[in-house]
Protein backbone atom coordinates (compact mmCIF):
# COMPACT_ATOMS: atom_id res chain seq x y z
CA UNK A 1 0.00 0.00 0.00
CA UNK A 2 1.27 3.48 -0.60
CA UNK A 3 1.34 6.52 1.20
CA UNK A 4 2.39 9.98 0.39
CA UNK A 5 4.51 11.48 3.44
CA UNK A 6 4.10 15.52 3.52
CA UNK A 7 6.56 17.15 4.90
CA UNK A 8 5.74 20.43 6.50
CA UNK A 9 8.42 22.63 8.16
CA UNK A 10 8.72 25.84 10.30
CA UNK A 11 11.18 28.34 8.86
CA UNK A 12 11.59 29.73 11.90
CA UNK A 13 12.83 26.44 13.85
CA UNK A 14 13.97 25.00 11.11
CA UNK A 15 18.14 24.75 10.71
CA UNK A 16 19.33 27.75 7.82
CA UNK A 17 20.94 25.80 5.00
CA UNK A 18 24.62 26.09 4.67
CA UNK A 19 25.18 26.72 8.16
CA UNK A 20 26.46 23.75 10.59
CA UNK A 21 23.29 22.99 12.03
CA UNK A 22 21.80 23.09 8.71
CA UNK A 23 24.35 20.40 7.28
CA UNK A 24 23.82 18.12 9.86
CA UNK A 25 19.77 18.45 9.89
CA UNK A 26 20.22 17.79 5.65
CA UNK A 27 22.69 14.58 6.70
CA UNK A 28 19.70 13.50 8.85
CA UNK A 29 17.69 13.78 6.51
CA UNK A 30 19.47 11.88 3.53
CA UNK A 31 20.81 9.16 6.17
CA UNK A 32 16.79 8.18 6.49
CA UNK A 33 16.28 8.66 3.03
CA UNK A 34 18.84 6.09 2.77
CA UNK A 35 17.14 3.75 5.37
CA UNK A 36 13.94 3.76 3.63
CA UNK A 37 15.58 3.05 0.35
CA UNK A 38 17.78 -0.16 1.92
CA UNK A 39 14.29 -1.19 4.19
CA UNK A 40 13.03 -1.24 -0.13
CA UNK A 41 10.06 1.05 1.08
CA UNK A 42 10.96 3.96 -0.76
CA UNK A 43 8.73 4.72 -3.82
CA UNK A 44 9.96 8.58 -4.54
CA UNK A 45 10.35 11.62 -3.25
CA UNK A 46 11.82 15.51 -3.48
CA UNK A 47 12.58 18.17 -1.56
CA UNK A 48 10.70 21.37 -2.91
CA UNK A 49 11.79 24.72 -3.40
CA UNK A 50 10.38 27.49 -0.75
CA UNK A 51 7.13 28.57 -0.58
CA UNK A 52 7.90 32.04 -1.94
CA UNK A 53 8.77 30.10 -5.45
CA UNK A 54 5.46 28.48 -5.22
CA UNK A 55 2.69 29.34 -7.47
CA UNK A 56 -1.09 28.75 -7.61
CA UNK A 57 -3.16 28.72 -10.42
CA UNK A 58 -7.29 29.18 -10.10
CA UNK A 59 -9.68 28.80 -13.36
CA UNK A 60 -12.73 30.10 -11.55
CA UNK A 61 -14.64 31.01 -15.14
CA UNK A 62 -12.41 29.00 -17.03
CA UNK A 63 -10.14 31.56 -17.34
CA UNK A 64 -6.51 30.27 -15.82
CA UNK A 65 -5.72 33.06 -13.01
CA UNK A 66 -1.99 32.72 -11.34
CA UNK A 67 -0.43 34.21 -8.15
CA UNK A 68 2.44 34.46 -6.46
CA UNK A 69 2.48 32.14 -2.99
CA UNK A 70 1.53 29.43 -1.55
CA UNK A 71 -2.24 28.45 -0.93
CA UNK A 72 -2.50 29.05 2.72
CA UNK A 73 -0.90 31.67 4.82
CA UNK A 74 0.43 29.30 7.39
CA UNK A 75 3.71 29.14 10.01
CA UNK A 76 4.55 25.53 8.79
CA UNK A 77 5.55 25.21 5.04
CA UNK A 78 5.57 21.97 2.55
CA UNK A 79 8.91 21.56 2.06
CA UNK A 80 8.97 18.03 0.08
CA UNK A 81 7.40 14.66 0.03
CA UNK A 82 8.17 11.13 -0.14
CA UNK A 83 5.89 7.99 -1.31
CA UNK A 84 6.27 4.82 0.27
CA UNK A 85 5.16 1.42 -0.25
CA UNK A 86 4.59 -0.42 2.84
CA UNK A 87 2.04 -3.30 4.57
CA UNK A 88 -0.12 -0.51 6.20
CA UNK A 89 -0.91 2.98 7.71
CA UNK A 90 0.93 1.64 11.07
CA UNK A 91 4.14 1.01 9.04
CA UNK A 92 3.62 4.63 7.16
CA UNK A 93 3.29 6.35 10.63
CA UNK A 94 6.52 4.44 11.86
CA UNK A 95 8.75 6.15 8.97
CA UNK A 96 6.90 9.48 9.69
CA UNK A 97 8.25 9.31 13.54
CA UNK A 98 12.07 9.01 12.14
CA UNK A 99 11.25 12.37 10.11
CA UNK A 100 13.90 14.92 11.16
CA UNK A 101 10.62 17.94 11.32
CA UNK A 102 8.85 15.18 13.52
CA UNK A 103 10.06 17.72 16.64
CA UNK A 104 9.27 21.06 15.08
CA UNK A 105 6.90 20.28 11.79
CA UNK A 106 4.27 17.85 11.42
CA UNK A 107 3.83 15.20 8.26
CA UNK A 108 0.73 14.60 6.85
CA UNK A 109 0.86 10.43 6.38
CA UNK A 110 -2.11 9.96 3.11
CA UNK A 111 -3.06 6.92 1.17
CA UNK A 112 -2.40 7.21 -2.37
CA UNK A 113 -5.37 5.93 -4.54
CA UNK A 114 -3.42 3.13 -7.06
CA UNK A 115 -5.98 2.98 -10.17
CA UNK A 116 -6.20 -0.21 -12.02
CA UNK A 117 -3.75 -0.95 -14.58
CA UNK A 118 -5.39 -1.17 -18.09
Amino acid sequence: MKFMLLLYSDPETFPAPGTPEGDAANARWFQLTEEMAQAGVLAGGEALQPPETATVLRAPNGSAVLSDGPYAETKEFLGGYYVLDVPDFDAAAEWAAKLPNAAAGATEIRPVVEFPQS
